[in-house]
């Protein structure tokens, strides 16, 4: 006689390559992001592709469950840090780009990443650029569903056998 034991139900662990869906709003409704009507997304944990601080929330969880974290600002996208607004002088724009106030302009970064900053201010010589993330400083709802779960030691290279 064969004592079958179940399968241990799989749980996301680092490295993990999920499909989920995934919504973000705030305390009173209204919504940032929402993918629960769209196709699931994939995405792959420690690629950056959510916000670390998101990711955490996905770790031990299971399949087809759907979970709700009530994050404070530290938690979510982090406080407002003054040091993040920059002075640029106005020079430093291409000449044909219109600037205003709210405005969010993508920033190349030495190394060829973009880094987002929104126009606080601008003046005769220089504009004010806020680097927070949008939703710093706001608590986030976090709801998301794992629909499918690939362990990173099942992910092979292309042309691996």
């Amino acid at each position: 006689m064969v004592n079958a034991q179940p399968e241990p139900e799989k749980r996301v662990a680092c490295g993990d390559t999920l499909r989920l869906r995934y919504k973000l709003s705030n305390p009173a409704g209204q919504v940032f992001e929402d993918t629960f009507e769209d196709e699931p997304i994939t995405l792959t944990l420690g690629q950056g592709e959510l916000a670390a601080t998101l990711e955490n929330c996905l770790i031990g969880l299971e399949i087809n469950a759907r979970h709700v974290f009530i994050l404070e600002p530290a938690q979510a996208f982090g406080c407002f840090d003054a040091r993040l607004l920059q002075r640029i002088p106005l020079t430093e724009f291409p000449p044909e780009m219109t600037l205003a106030p709210k405005a969010m302009i993508e920033f190349q970064l030495p190394n060829g990443t973009t880094l987002p900053g929104v126009i606080q201010a601008i003046d005769p010589s220089e504009a004010v650029v806020d680097f927070n993330h949008p939703l710093s400083d706001c608590p986030v709802n976090f709801e998301v569903e794992i629909l499918e779960i690939t362990p990173a030691a099942q992910l092979r290279p292309l042309g691996s056998r």
